[in-house]
């Protein structure tokens, strides 16, 4: 089931190569034919109330009591459906049935960007949801950006290049970040080892290091030593081959947001996905989605999807036993910062936000996006 606000949808596999979202009502009575928050596996969609069901096609399978419904034209009353794109592995759902192709709204860089990440070759390694204290705008600006990192993350900045970051726009739709890691912020230069960088370097999964050794030796620098590691105790760890993978392909935060609400973050030390979706009851919060993918074995065993955690509102990231603690630290942070901001957009008296030219660019592009779809542009 995928909801958002007031829509619900039944996502199903048809064919290998052929899903479907169905608008999830049935056509009698208009009952739910599915609990939202629920997933499984049928063979028809039947409603809880009167039995009314259809086949995995959307054609209708079977009235109850048919004889009273003999106006039904059975041939009208498949379950009407939103628009579906694949791309990467993702399921792209549109209710508009006028809208561009899922190519043509992303455009051609960023459509090269993911042929090349090859994303359909992970897999969901871990999930967690949780209600964030915020609009989902502001929820998702407070990842656009590090900007943030030196005062509100200041743990990881000894390894973060933060303020050197790269920040890139693709079309209307689509920017990017590249955040380098396991060198020293430009705010600390100085004040640090090289052995200190090693020491603080962050990543999503620490465990896939293991015990290996973080001592650096003569004339060694930090992020090649991290990248050594990274490199041979990713692949003993996860079976998996990175020969052709970059050194920053490995360490840098690459990250891509996809308007409305997608963040992808193509690298292989922090490989996420966020999902951001209005709260339904509260436009004051949001529901939150963390995934983190993982290269699919070389034997092609692809293991099953890890089933969701969900936290409640009050609590910890570092309560996941899926997150890094350290990592569930960081996420802590930025979730303190965004019940602040939600209060103080309703307190203060000054009209709109200031940005910065460079480093909050993204923050820009998405918010003229916003801008553009409520003036109906």
């Amino acid at each position: 089931m995928y909801d958002i606000g007031r829509h619900s949808f039944i996502v199903t596999r048809v064919a290998a190569d052929d899903v479907r979202a169905y608008y999830n009502a049935c056509l009698h009575r208009s009952t739910k034919l599915r609990a939202s928050g629920t997933d499984g596996s049928t063979q028809e969609f039947k409603c809880p109330f009167h039995g009314w069901s259809w086949n995995l096609d959307g054609s209708l399978n079977e009235i109850v009591c048919d004889w009273d419904f003999q106006h039904v034209d059975r041939d009208k009353f498949s379950l009407p459906e939103a628009r579906v794109e694949l791309l990467g592995g993702f399921v792209f759902i549109n209710m508009d049935k006028d809208a561009p192709t899922l190519a043509d709204y992303l455009g051609p860089e960023f459509m090269a960007h993911m042929k090349a990440w090859r994303l359909e070759d992970r897999y969901i390694q871990s999930h967690v949801m949780k209600t964030l204290p915020a609009n989902w705008k502001l929820s998702m600006e407070a990842f656009m950006e590090a900007y943030h990192v030196i005062n509100t993350h200041p743990q990881v900045a000894v390894s973060n290049a933060d303020a050197n970051s790269q920040y890139d726009t693709y079309g209307e739709h689509v920017n990017r970040f590249i955040s380098t890691l396991g060198v020293l912020s430009p705010h600390l230069k100085g004040q640090y080892s090289e052995q200190d960088v090693l020491d603080q370097f962050t990543i999503g999964d620490s465990s896939v290091l293991g015990d290996s050794e973080r001592k650096l030796g003569e004339g060694e620098t930090a992020r090649q030593r991290m990248a050594d590691m990274m490199r041979e105790m990713f692949e003993a760890s996860t079976n998996t081959d990175l020969s052709g993978v970059s050194d920053s392909e490995l360490l840098d935060c690459f990250s891509y947001t996809l308007f409305p609400n997608t963040f992808l973050f193509a690298g292989i030390s922090l490989p996420m996905v966020y999902r951001f979706l209005p709260h339904p009851e509260d436009h004051r919060k949001t529901l939150f989605e963390l995934l983190f993918l993982r290269p699919v074995p070389v034997d092609g065993n692809r293991p099953d999807p890890a089933e969701p955690t969900r936290l409640a509102e009050d609590q910890s990231f570092t309560e996941a036993q899926e997150i890094d603690p350290g990592f569930g630290e960081i996420m802590d942070q930025d979730t303190e910062n965004l019940l602040l901001q939600q209060q103080g957009c309703e307190a203060t008296a000054k009209p709109g936000i200031t940005l910065g030219s460079y480093q909050e660019i993204r923050v820009r592009h998405f918010e003229r996006a916003v801008s553009r779809y409520v003036d109906g542009g």
